[in-house]
């Protein structure tokens, strides 16, 4: 589930929550942008008054070309993607919706494969012994 920052108020986690059900759906389904292949939204992000709305994703691939593309390709459809949200979401604002690749989980998944590297090899040193 979405990380959300301690000062947002419930209903602003709610909304969050919602736009980043819609816009998985959005994406997967009605968006037809070549750029833009398999997409993760991780989380979401509201500014109190519901302007903007910081919209993090990943792709399948960690390919940095792969990542370029889908991002423009996602910021080219914005528009779209927001007079889609549009039709599902009653809110009195809309945000305008501004994507940004989220690296956290390709991070994580190298940090563990390095502690399962060196875990391996603490193994192979302790059956040497």
């Amino acid at each position: 589930m979405a990380k959300h920052s301690k000062s947002m108020p419930a209903r602003g986690q709610r909304v969050a929550d919602q736009i980043q059900r819609d816009l998985a759906e959005i994406i997967s389904y009605e968006l037809k942008d070549p750029r833009v292949g398999m997409v993760t939204i991780t989380e979401v992000q509201l500014t109190p008054d519901y302007a903007h709305a910081k919209v993090y994703f990943t792709t399948l691939a960690d390919n940095p070309d792969v990542v370029r593309q889908t991002q423009h390709g996602l910021s080219k459809a914005a528009g779209f993607i927001r007079n889609q949200l549009g039709h599902r979401l009653k809110i009195h604002t809309l945000p305008e919706l501004h994507f940004h690749y989220d690296s956290a989980p390709a991070h994580g998944a190298a940090l563990s494969k390095l502690i399962d590297e060196a875990n391996a090899t603490r193994a192979r040193d302790a059956d040497e012994e």
